[in-house]
């Protein structure tokens, strides 16, 4: 049927029409910039971002460049910087993902948004960082500049600034988690109070808590001298405060204010100093309480007078004892692992001191708190002062009394403390 000649002139203008619109908007495309009308896109992340006009409600952490400063934890400290431990917040820790060239073409808005999102997104893809222990805080202890110390003085502080950099990698790579961990009265109950130079310290047995006790003492004004504190007063008298004696506030106002410090020894020499010491002299509560359930454990055909008494424990038994997991009788502060008494990866130490310098370190410490000139670390050992300190050419004479299996399960068994306080291998054939 043929068109009628009004129903091709409607068409013709219908087609017209079309061809106008279609016309102008290929125009209007080729007039805009195309990074307008499509997203960027990094390789293997997907955006979907409305483009409108910047504002200034920036997410939490962002600066109003677009650039989100993201807080890390320092694994060591810069001992010359007088601020607190802990986040530096001017750090950016994203790297080279995050800080890409801006490209000239893309309007301010548009490029915002972009850097913001991608932001957020490679943020949750990231690790957690490393939380911070809680008690983390800015001491009372003051660190020289090291333009203020003489040569000796600022290779201790060296000395401190490299202990405490491996005592945090060592928690950060076995004890991540304890840093999560609430603080309770168990943890700090072997810490001791001084309230004056406000220090706390961990008392780690066999490593020269005897004399720090009397020097804390001395601090706080309850002796003239060191010299004048009898043993039975550190260890059985009430004059010096526990952590754990406080109230939950009390705890923590503590541990987030005052200078908190431990001092170490090497493990197997400290092992040998505590058998030396509470099994070879006569002893009231030792022997009876682990001497007699240690020689009835692993001495076959015990004497009946040794099974009274619990004395003449041999070190070979004494070292089975120690790694049964069954022993027959607990384990006791004065070889159990540093790292469980003092919870080290939980509580942040200003000041780690070790035996084996003993009296630079403990010196440099009370000169950092400012105590009195006069006083001095002690150096007398008050019980069986006739017999020889234990060296490590002793202990390597006890060690040698055990097979290359026991050396090894006990130096497994001490392995944090190790670790933690950068102690070499006693044994060559360690591994």
């Amino acid at each position: 049927m043929p068109l009628r000649p009004g129903t091709m002139h409607l068409a013709c203008m219908f087609s017209s029409i079309l061809l106008f619109g279609a016309a102008g908007l290929l125009l209007f495309i080729s007039l805009q910039d195309p990074t307008e009308l499509a997203p960027q896109q990094v390789p293997g992340m997907k955006f979907n971002i409305r483009l409108q006009q910047p504002h200034s409600d920036f997410p939490p952490g962002s600066s109003k460049d677009g650039d989100l400063k993201v807080p890390t934890e320092k694994g060591t400290r810069d001992w010359s910087d007088p601020s607190p431990r802990g986040l530096n917040p001017q750090w950016d820790s994203l790297g080279p993902l995050v800080h890409d060239q801006p490209r000239p073409h893309l309007k301010m808005g548009a490029r915002l948004r972009l850097q913001q999102r991608r932001r957020r997104l490679l943020i949750k893809k990231m690790p957690a960082v490393a939380a911070i222990p809680a008690n983390s805080s800015a001491s009372t202890l003051q660190w020289p500049g090291p333009w203020t110390l003489s040569g000796h003085w600022a290779i201790l502080q060296e000395n401190q600034q490299e202990r405490k950099r491996v005592m945090q990698e060592a928690c950060a790579k076995y004890r991540a988690s304890s840093s999560r961990r609430a603080i309770t009265p168990h943890h700090v109950s072997r810490i001791f109070v001084e309230d004056r130079h406000r220090v706390l310290y961990c008392e780690v047995p066999k490593a020269g808590c005897s004399n720090w006790k009397r020097v804390l003492m001395v601090l706080a004004g309850l002796a003239s001298s060191t010299a004048d504190i009898q043993h039975n007063t550190v260890h059985y008298g009430s004059a010096l405060k526990r952590l754990d004696t406080f109230d939950h506030q009390g705890i923590l106002h503590r541990l987030s204010t005052y200078t908190k410090m431990l001092f170490v020894r090497e493990p197997f020499e400290r092992l040998v100093s505590a058998f030396r010491d509470k099994f070879e002299h006569p002893n009231s509560y030792y022997h009876p309480v682990f001497g007699k359930a240690i020689l009835a454990r692993y001495r076959a055909n015990a004497s009946r007078e040794a099974l009274r008494t619990g004395s003449g424990v041999r070190f070979p038994e004494f070292v089975q004892y120690l790694l049964d997991v069954h022993r027959p009788v607990g384990m006791d502060i004065h070889w159990d692992h540093v790292s469980r008494l003092c919870s080290p990866c939980l509580i942040d130490y200003d000041f780690v001191g070790k035996f084996e310098s003993m009296e630079d370190d403990a010196n440099f410490f009370l000169r950092l708190i400012h105590a009195p000139q006069n006083l001095t670390f002690p150096q007398f050992k008050d019980r069986h002062s006739q017999e020889a300190r234990t060296t490590a050419r002793i202990t390597h004479q006890y060690f040698a009394q055990l097979s290359t299996l026991q050396r090894q399960r006990t130096y497994d068994f001490y392995y944090m403390d190790y670790l933690m306080f950068n102690y070499s291998k006693p044994f060559a054939d360690l591994y």
